[in-house]
């Protein structure tokens, strides 16, 4: 195989993105910073839309289809609900907080030196208030038909195992904390790196809810 030469004296051609440094491991002087605090912010406010919407949709979807199987949006407006709301969510969050808005995502960035330790634990902490509120929200609007269902939790379809959602679940986790890798890569152009995101949301959700009904997120 030959290499490719290049003329005397001539550099390599530089690189067109900047990889950053590995984030600290604890991280404490991020405790100074407004910034994080406005992060914490909006990890909490991402995380009780996402819940309030998606489980009010299924409850919806779950209320409209009770008497009649057409009725409602359906698994397509569901999936579309999780998907649509993760694209607009991560979109407006991501120059505040990076948009993670699942802990998995977050614990998947602290392994990877993205983000520090103090970081990734007080995302989700704020990212698991944030889903009680979202519901509690829930519950407070539609408390007749949240009792009725269940609150909107899935359960493990029948005809299908626990141990086949367990394995459901971690492959769909698996391939939403790598779209994000893949989205957030210093290679990507910033405003095209969430439309990854919204993809993997839509797409696998319509095979997962058919097995575990599509949990993904920790919260």
């Amino acid at each position: 195989m030959s290499k490719e030469v290049t003329a005397e004296g001539e550099h390599p051609p530089a690189k067109d993105y900047h990889d950053p440094p590995p984030a600290p491991l604890l991280g404490l002087g991020e405790l100074k910073l407004w910034s994080f605090y406005r992060a914490l912010i909006a990890e909490f406010v991402a995380t009780l839309l996402f819940l309030y919407v998606t489980v009010a949709t299924v409850i919806g979807y779950k209320a409209q289809s009770q008497y009649d199987q057409c009725g409602g949006v359906g698994i397509l407006g569901i999936a579309w609900a999780f998907g649509g709301m993760i694209f607009i969510l991560v979109y407006c969050a991501a120059d505040v907080s990076g948009g993670h808005i699942n802990p998995a995502v977050t614990l998947g960035l602290f392994v990877a030196r993205k983000v520090s330790l103090l970081r990734a634990v007080l995302y989700m902490v704020a990212q698991c208030l944030g889903a009680i509120c979202g519901v509690r929200i829930v519950k407070a609007i539609m408390k007749h038909q949240f009792n009725a269902f269940g609150g909107g939790a899935n359960v493990v379809a029948p005809d299908y195992s626990k141990g086949t959602a367990l394995g459901t679940e971690i492959v769909g986790t698996f391939v939403l904390v790598y779209t994000v890798f893949s989205a957030t890569d210093p290679k990507r152009s910033a405003r095209e790196s969430h439309v990854p995101v919204r993809v993997h949301m839509h797409d696998p959700l319509l095979q997962k809810d058919r097995w575990s009904k599509a949990f993904v997120a920790p919260v």
